[in-house]
């Protein structure tokens, strides 16, 4: 049986990518594509809700979708593990299941998990995140993904060491991480995470440079996983072993 889905945000960049990988997926058939615009109720009988959207909309699309008890992967950027919480509930109460991506990208998955891994071991973290002029959210859902792993790996160290958090300058802190972020043509997506100690640094750096070469393969596994998903899940670290232990 093919599952119908229904693909809201399928006019844009990422869900046109979305759009295509599906289109060579086996089972899976984008049925309907709505706009950020789109009424909600057009999502009635669909087997899946992917969510390309913004951040302003996506609470809605989630919202709507697991009303219908219709399971949702959510690739719209933005969600901090506060705001998950608060459709966590809704979730669990429905017997759904609700799938949060914050980058499809297998190499910013594993850099974000080599960076928690490493995280106990220096006092200071702090990420640059960089990206194309028109994203509108910042920091990026990878950059906030990637400082609350970084703070659940310091649970027992502590918040790192951020001087000077009080300047506006200084970023803005998630989990005491430190988040710079730039906005600004001739850059895809680009993220750094600086770790320091005493004499000595260590950057993880991971650079976008196809989007749709980049995305695919983790498209891939997320779509038929959150078909099947119950509950809330959080990044592709959910459906895969990628061997790092924090």
């Amino acid at each position: 049986m093919t599952t119908q889905v229904a693909l809201v945000g399928g006019t844009g960049k990422l869900g046109s990518i979305i759009h295509a990988v599906i289109d060579e997926l086996d089972g899976f058939e984008v049925s309907r594509v709505l706009t950020s615009r789109s009424e909600l109720a057009d999502l009635e009988g669909a087997g899946l809700v992917i969510d390309a959207t913004t951040p302003q909309v996506s609470v809605d699309v989630v919202r709507a979708a697991v009303e219908r008890q219709i399971n949702v992967l959510v690739a719209t950027s933005g969600w901090s593990s506060e705001r998950i919480a608060l459709v966590r509930p809704l979730v669990e109460n429905a017997g759904t299941g609700v799938v949060f991506i914050p980058n499809f990208s297998l190499g910013s998955v594993l850099g974000s998990a080599l960076a928690a891994a490493a995280a106990p071991f220096f006092g200071s973290a702090e990420i640059i995140e960089a990206h194309h002029e028109a994203k509108v959210d910042s920091p990026s859902g990878t950059a906030i993904r990637t400082a609350e792993l970084i703070a659940a790996a310091r649970a027992e160290q502590g918040p790192v060491s951020a001087p000077h958090a009080d300047q506006r300058a200084r970023g803005q802190q998630v989990g005491s991480v430190p988040i710079h972020s730039l906005r600004r043509p001739g850059v895809i997506a680009k993220q750094e995470v600086i770790l320091s100690g005493p004499g000595e640094s260590l950057t993880f750096t991971h650079d976008t440079v196809d989007p749709a070469l980049a995305y695919a393969p983790g498209i891939r596994l997320a779509v038929p996983f959150a078909a099947q998903a119950t509950g809330v899940l959080i990044g592709l670290e959910s459906m895969i072993d990628i061997g790092i232990r924090s």
